[in-house]
C-alpha cells in the first residue's frame, strides 16, 4: 500500500507558524511526544485487564534515543501501536481537527502551551524541532499490518506497508538545523528529567550506536545493531501515588531528598488524597524557611497524571503557599495548561480551598498535640502562618486558634493568651492596650530595657513579613495599638494619667533646646525637652512610628512611595527631669556646656545604633578628653 495526500487544512503551511509562536518552549515537543507513548502503553494494559488484549504484555519500557550523525531522535513504545487507518485518522484529521481556528486566533494565545492545549496540536509539536517526522507503528490487533507514515513539514504526507514487526510505535524526528542543540545527551536528560521523572511507564535513554558491518538498507538508511541505554530515568510509582497508610516517615523523607537534593530536611509534611468533587494528588513539605523569604518560591511542581506540567503554580496554590515544596497532581489540570484556564476553572479554585483547608487544619493539629514541638518551628512555620492570615481569609478564620506571638525573652503566646496578659498593665489613659514590640532586640536593647524596668512585656517581631502582621493586628485587636519601642518615649507610648511635672524652669528648658539643636546641627533632628522620670536616659531619639511604617512599607514595594523619598526625621526627646541636664545648665562656659550636651547626644544615638563614620571616631576622641 502506498498513499499519498494532504493534511485536510485551509492553509499553505502552518508548520512555519507552529516554529515561530513556539519557539521560545520548544523543548515540550519531547514532553509531548513521551506522553503520547505512555497513553499508547497505559491504553493497552487497560485493554489487557478487560480481556481485550489475549497477546503476552511483557516489557513496556518506552525507549527515547539520539544519533548525532544523523541528527535523529527517536521516541519508540510498546503500546497499542496504530493501523494504516488510525494514523489517517488520529495523525492527518484529529490532531488538525482545530487547525483553521488556529490560523485565525493564533494571535490571542499568549504562550506554547496555551496553542497546544487550545488547538489540538500536541503530536505537531515535534515540528518546532524537526523538518521531517515519520511513524512506524504495528498495532496489537492480530494480523494488523505495519504501517509507515511520513511528512516534512508541509500539509502533504506519505502513508505506506511498514516493516515494522513488533507491536507499538517509533516516532522519529529528524532535527532541523536551528534545533541541534537537542542533539546532545545532557540536554535530552534535562529536559527528560524535568518533565518525564515521573511517569508511570518506565523510560529507558540512551545513544543509538552502528557497527561497521550493519551496512545500510535499501534506502541507504544505516542498519543500527542497537541501542546503548543507560538505567530507567523515571521513578514510575513515586510517593504521592500511594496511600499514606503505604508510607512511612523515611518514604517521605527520601521522597524529599529525590525532589530537592542537598536541602535540608523538611518541618513536616501534607498528604493530599481527594477524588471528590476533584481529583487531587500530592506531598507538600513545609521547609526550613528562615527569613530567606523570596529565595524558596516555585518549589511546587505541578503534575497531571506523573507529566510535568510547570512550576509556576501561584493560580492554584495560595500565595502564601508558594513557600511550600512538594508536588501536586490533578487529571482535573489538562496536560497543556495556560493561565487564562487555570484563573477561570472552578476545579482550580475548589483545589486552592482545598490546599488551604488541608494546611490549616494540618497545622492546628500539630499545635494541640504538640505545643511544645510547634513552638521550637515556629521560627520556620510563622511565616507561612503570618503571610497566609495577612493575604487569605479563609486561611486567617482558622489559624487564629495557633498563630503564636513570642516576646524579646523568647516565650510564646497564643494571641487570646497575650491579650490577657497586657491587658491591664499596658492600657494607657484612653483605655488603649498597647503592645509593645523590638524587630532587632539587639539594636533596641536600651528601650527594651527601659520597657521591662517598668513591668511592660514587648514582643518580638523580625521577620519579612511582620511589618504586614502588626497591621493585621491592630486591625483584628479592638482597642489595640502596637508601637515599636523605639518610637517614642516610654511614658508618650503608654500615657497614664498620672503626670511627671518638669523640674526645668520655662526659660532653662528654653537654654537647653536652644544649647541641643546648636550641638546638634541636624535639619532632621527635632528637638524637645520632655517631662519624663529622672532615671529615664537623659536623651532618646526616636521616629514616629506611623512615619517609620510608611517607609518600611515603601522600601518593601507597599505602594507608599511618596514616603519612601522622604528623608528620615527623628524626635530628640531631652529629659529635663534627669540630673545630666542640670549638669549641662551649670557648665562653666559654652564650650563645655555644648560638649557636654554633643555627647549626650551622641551617647543616644550609639545606642540606636545611628553613631557611624566621623561621627563615631569623633564621639571617641570627645569621651578620651572627658575622661582626662
Amino acid at each position: 500500500m502506498q498513499e499519498k495526500g494532504n493534511i485536510s487544512i485551509h492553509t499553505e503551511n502552518i508548520f512555519p507558524v507552529i516554529k515561530k509562536f513556539l519557539y521560545s518552549d520548544n523543548e515540550i515537543f519531547l514532553r509531548e511526544l513521551v506522553s503520547n507513548a505512555v497513553d499508547a502503553t497505559q491504553k493497552l494494559k487497560r485493554l489487557a485487564s478487560l480481556g481485550q488484549y489475549a497477546g503476552e504484555v511483557g516489557d513496556t519500557t518506552i525507549e527515547i534515543s539520539f544519533d548525532e550523525a544523523a541528527k535523529t531522535i527517536t521516541i519508540s513504545d510498546k503500546g497499542i501501536g496504530m493501523t494504516a487507518e488510525e494514523v489517517k485518522k488520529y495523525i492527518n484529521q484529529i490532531a488538525f481537527s482545530g487547525a483553521t481556528e488556529f490560523m485565525e486566533k493564533f494571535k490571542e494565545a499568549k504562550d506554547a502551551n496555551e496553542i497546544i492545549g487550545r488547538f489540538g496540536l500536541g503530536f505537531y509539536s515535534a515540528f518546532m524541532v524537526a523538518d521531517k517526522v515519520e511513524i512506524q507503528t504495528l498495532s496489537y490487533q492480530d494480523g494488523a499490518q505495519a504501517a509507515n507514515w511520513v511528512c516534512d513539514g508541509s500539509t502533504s504526507y506519505e502513508i505506506t506497508d511498514g516493516e515494522k514487526t513488533s507491536r507499538g510505535t517509533d516516532v522519529i524526528l529528524y532535527i532541523n538545523k536551528e534545533s541541534e542543540e537537542f542533539l546532545n545527551k545532557a540536554k535530552l536528560e534535562e529536559i527528560l528529567n524535568k518533565y518525564c521523572r515521573f511517569l508511570p511507564v518506565a523510560i529507558k535513554f540512551g545513544t543509538k550506536t552502528k557497527s561497521e558491518e550493519d551496512g545500510q538498507d535499501e534506502e541507504g538508511k544505516p542498519k543500527y545493531k542497537s541501542i546503548e541505554v543507560d538505567n530507567i530515568i523515571n521513578n514510575t510509582n513515586p510517593a504521592w501515588t500511594k496511600s499514606p497508610a503505604e508510607l512511612k516517615d523515611e518514604d517521605y523523607l527520601n521522597f524529599y531528598r529525590e525532589l530537592y537534593p542537598f536541602s535540608e530536611e523538611p518541618l513536616f509534611w501534607i498528604h493530599l488524597n481527594v477524588d471528590y468533587p476533584f481529583n487531587l494528588t500530592g506531598i507538600l513539605y513545609f521547609p526550613k524557611v528562615k527569613n530567606d523569604f523570596d529565595l524558596q518560591r516555585n518549589k511546587i511542581k505541578l503534575f497531571s497524571r506523573q507529566v510535568f506540567i510547570t512550576d509556576e503554580v501561584k493560580d492554584i496554590v495560595p500565595e502564601f503557599l508558594m513557600l511550600l515544596h512538594g508536588v501536586i497532581d490533578s487529571p482535573d489540570i489538562p496536560l497543556n495548561v495556560s493561565r487564562s484556564f487555570l484563573q477561570a476553572d472552578s476545579n482550580v479554585k475548589r483545589i486552592s480551598n482545598y490546599i488551604t483547608k488541608k494546611v490549616a487544619d494540618k497545622l492546628s493539629e500539630l499545635f494541640k498535640t504538640d505545643r511544645k514541638g510547634f513552638e521550637g518551628k515556629w521560627k520556620d512555620i510563622g511565616l507561612f502562618v503570618k503571610y497566609g492570615i495577612v493575604s487569605e481569609d479563609k486561611f486567617a478564620e482558622k489559624a487564629g486558634d495557633f498563630v503564636l506571638v513570642q516576646n524579646v525573652d523568647k516565650e510564646f503566646y497564643t494571641l487570646k493568651e497575650y491579650a490577657e496578659k497586657v491587658k491591664d498593665l499596658q492600657k494607657d489613659k484612653n483605655d488603649q492596650v498597647i503592645y509593645l514590640y523590638a524587630n532587632d532586640a539587639a539594636k533596641q536593647d536600651s528601650f527594651i530595657s527601659g520597657a521591662k524596668s517598668k513591668g511592660y512585656d514587648v514582643l518580638l517581631f523580625d521577620s519579612p513579613i511582620d511589618g504586614h502582621f502588626v497591621s493585621y493586628l491592630e486591625q483584628k485587636t479592638e482597642n489595640t495599638q502596637l508601637k515599636r519601642v523605639d518610637s517614642d518615649v516610654l511614658d508618650k507610648l503608654i500615657q497614664k494619667d498620672d503626670v511627671t511635672e518638669l523640674v526645668l524652669s520655662e526659660e532653662e528648658s528654653t537654654t537647653v533646646k536652644s544649647l541641643f539643636e546648636k550641638a546638634i546641627k541636624k535639619d532632621n533632628m527635632q528637638v524637645e525637652v520632655a517631662a519624663l522620670n529622672a532615671e529615664e536616659m537623659p536623651v532618646t531619639v526616636t521616629m514616629d512610628e506611623f512615619m517609620r511604617r510608611m517607609k518600611d512599607m515603601a522600601q518593601n514595594g507597599g505602594g507608599m512611595g511618596f514616603y519612601g523619598n522622604l528623608p528620615d526625621n527623628y524626635k530628640v526627646s531631652v529629659n529635663g527631669n534627669h540630673p545630666l541636664i542640670k549638669r549641662i545648665l551649670s557648665a562653666a562656659d559654652d564650650e563645655e556646656k555644648e560638649n557636654l550636651a554633643k555627647q549626650a547626644f551622641d551617647l543616644a544615638l550609639l545606642s540606636n545604633g545611628l553613631l557611624v563614620g566621623s561621627e563615631l571616631t569623633n564621639f571617641v576622641k570627645r569621651s578620651v578628653s572627658l575622661i582626662d
